[in-house]
């Protein structure tokens, strides 16, 4: 079949309404591209600023259970009296009060001068150590454990035995002593914790 002059002016109208449709259709086309890669860039962004904010709230959770953790500590040492300044004069009522209790025949002791321990994670606060020379005059071993679990359990402090060396008396122990079998040395630590010296 052939197309004649006359019938491309027929044609002319449909095949330019056609070509419009199709410049339409194709700017349609990119139009909802665009917003398909809009709607797709809005919703990664959603997405990674949800992701933030969860790991966030995660982090805030796990910051506030080791708040919760460590006042909880901080309550627990201030009710054992480790917290604050050293307190030698209670410590050795103490001493002298569980050497009454126990019969302890003889006791010598001496605090030496407290020190700065390794600081730990959290810079306002230190651990401070004052040691303790103890010599005790024992009627037997029982006494010595009994003496130093009574000290640990009842010290306004965080009683730390270093060491201890047992041995028996020599027979020409003082008369005040005679009931005496055993001599104990033992070397001890006082930890209190507070506020760093520094941050004062």
């Amino acid at each position: 079949m052939t197309l004649s002059g006359h019938d491309l002016k027929k044609l002319w109208l449909p095949l330019f309404a056609t070509l419009i449709m199709i410049g339409v259709a194709g700017l349609l086309g990119w139009a909802c591209n665009l917003d398909k890669n809009k709607a797709e860039h809005e919703r990664d962004t959603a997405l990674s600023t949800r992701d933030q904010l969860e790991q966030r709230l995660r982090q805030v959770r796990t910051e506030e259970q080791e708040i919760r953790e460590r006042t909880a500590l901080l309550q627990q040492l201030k009710n054992a009296g480790i917290t604050g300044p050293e307190r030698r004069l209670d410590w050795m009522e103490q001493l002298r009060d569980t050497q009454r209790q126990l019969r302890i025949p003889g006791m010598k002791y001496e605090f030496g001068a407290q020190t700065t321990l390794e600081n730990g994670n959290d810079p306002g606060y230190a651990w401070f150590a004052s040691p303790l020379h103890l010599q005790l005059r024992l009627l037997h071993e029982e006494d010595l454990l009994n003496f130093l679990t009574d000290v640990q359990k009842n010290a306004k402090a965080l009683v730390i035995v270093r060491s201890c060396k047992l041995s028996p008396l020599p027979s020409q122990a003082a008369p005040r002593d005679a009931m005496a079998q055993l001599g104990a040395e033992c070397d001890m630590q006082w930890i209190t914790t507070g506020p760093a010296k520094d941050s004062k």
